[in-house]
């Protein structure tokens, strides 16, 4: 009987063998023993006596605010480290409707429920979206700083320590279920801005600190490509605020990006207008002016009030688990192409993660390994690998070129694409769909890239 190799995945690609172990099954093993093993299996770690399992989370946004929280609630002793305890990322700030539900979020955090979006072209045709969309519901928006609070804030009431401090570096240990040294500076009312430097030792570590994150670093976990994210905050009249209420805008072309899109975005009192880029990140402000002038009639009389930019990674990174150290959230890499979207990633990755811990620690009374991390990394690959490559497929076609984009929001008028588009990004999951619908979608957008490269080559004629 031939050998079969059971393999391992560490990202969204398959690792080389010589990278992981493999079991080679050269012959079927007697029931008996294989029930024997998998008794065993698990029970290899010591148990941690005296106190719990010890973990610490670097970044307290969504990612780091969720998987503390789980750990808490699962009988581990959690540190969240946070430097900016009223952090405004750049972020459009758009949930999903199951993240609601999924987390428990209380209705007052959400600032506005969009149940319209305009999907605007090149040449600023307007698509309507959401007619599609049933009576309860809606796209959730928010503003970081309150979620980031409110998840924070609820991890500390499950029995998390949060810390305001900025983790500088990590000592890996030299020997087996050895500590995890994390130095940071803390701050604190006594010290006032200066801080003091100060260690903690923990038996694992969840880097959830973003696209720059030092936990990445400290584990070698490599480089992605990211996009620059750049946004700006502004106060509009009352009259245009009101157009805003439930609607949300995408505007494509190569005047807002070249590789992405740019937004109005509406929060509480106020509209975030911004956009982002991979390719071309020197010439962010003024894709940001192109922006604000592609929306200029329905902002007119708005003052800026913050302007925010931050990193967006493109991909995973190379490595995400290291020892008994895993990444998170956008320090993972776990933000879609084309949409761009990472808050729900952040939160259900923090969390995925946190309960491995806990089901591999037995609710924090054994030591954790790096097979019992390892788990979250490959459920979250087998539940979330297909939208990533869905998404990153759409992307290469439609953000390509203006006819491209222009096909793109043609193709968004259709109701069956509106229909699957909302079912999976409200509820996040891959929709299966209709074999017929599927050929008329495809026809449909053959003619309509075929339409806008003709028009593309009417308008070249005309600047000759």
């Amino acid at each position: 009987m031939a050998s079969i190799a059971l393999k391992t995945f560490v990202g969204l690609r398959q690792t080389s063998p010589e990278n992981h172990h493999s079991i080679s099954l050269s012959r079927p093993l007697p029931t008996q023993n294989r029930r024997r093993l998998l008794v065993a299996a698990g029970k290899f770690s010591p148990k941690v006596t005296g106190r719990n399992l010890r973990v610490a989370i670097v970044g307290g946004g969504p990612a780091g605010g969720a998987a503390a929280e789980t750990l808490a609630k699962g009988g581990v002793e959690t540190f969240l480290i946070e430097r900016k305890m009223d952090n405004c990322k750049p972020c459009g700030g758009a949930i999903p409707l199951c993240m609601v539900g999924e987390f428990d979020l209380p209705l007052d955090i959400i600032d506005r429920r969009v149940t319209k979006m305009k999907m605007i072209s090149p040449s600023n045709v307007a698509v309507d979206i959401g007619r599609t969309l049933k009576p309860h519901e809606y796209i959730g928006m928010v503003r970081r700083e309150i979620l980031d609070a409110y998840l924070r804030d609820r991890a500390a009431e499950s029995g998390a320590t949060v810390i305001n401090g900025l983790f500088l570096k990590m000592d890996i240990p030299e020997t087996q279920n050895a500590p995890y040294v994390l130095h940071y500076t803390g701050y604190d009312s006594k010290t006032g801005g200066i801080g003091k430097k100060r260690t903690l030792e923990v038996d694992a570590v969840i880097g959830a600190d973003g696209a720059n994150s030092r936990v990445a670093k400290s584990i070698n976990a490599g480089d992605y490509e990211y996009a620059i994210a750049f946004q700006e905050r502004i106060k509009i009249p009352d009259d245009k605020m009101q157009y805003y209420e439930n609607l949300a805008e995408m505007y494509v072309g190569d005047d807002v990006s070249p590789d992405f899109y740019g937004w109005v975005f509406p929060k509480c009192d106020h509209v975030a207008v911004g956009t982002g880029t991979v390719t071309h990140k020197g010439d962010i402000k003024k894709f940001q002016t192109a922006t604000r002038l592609r929306a200029r009639e329905k902002i007119l009389g708005g003052n800026i009030i913050r302007v925010e930019a931050h990193p967006i990674p493109e991909h995973p990174r190379p490595r995400r688990l290291s020892g008994r150290v895993a990444l998170v959230g956008d320090a993972a890499g776990y933000v879609t192409k084309c949409s761009g979207e990472g808050i729900y990633f952040a939160a259900k990755s923090g969390r995925m993660c946190a309960e491995a811990i806990v089901e591999g620690s037995e609710k924090g009374k054994r030591m954790v390994e790096e097979g019992d991390m390892r788990k979250y990394l490959e459920k979250w690959d087998k539940t979330y690998w297909p939208t990533y490559k869905v998404l990153d497929v759409l992307q290469k076609v439609f953000y390509r070129s203006n006819p491209a984009r222009e096909a793109f929001v043609e193709m968004c008028a259709d109701d069956y694409v509106q229909r699957m588009t909302f079912d999976s990004y409200l509820y996040k999951r891959v929709v299966p769909g209709n074999p017929l619908e599927d050929l008329k979608l495809a026809v449909n957008t053959i003619g309509s890239l075929v339409r806008a490269n003709a028009l593309r080559k009417e308008m070249d004629k005309i600047n000759v």
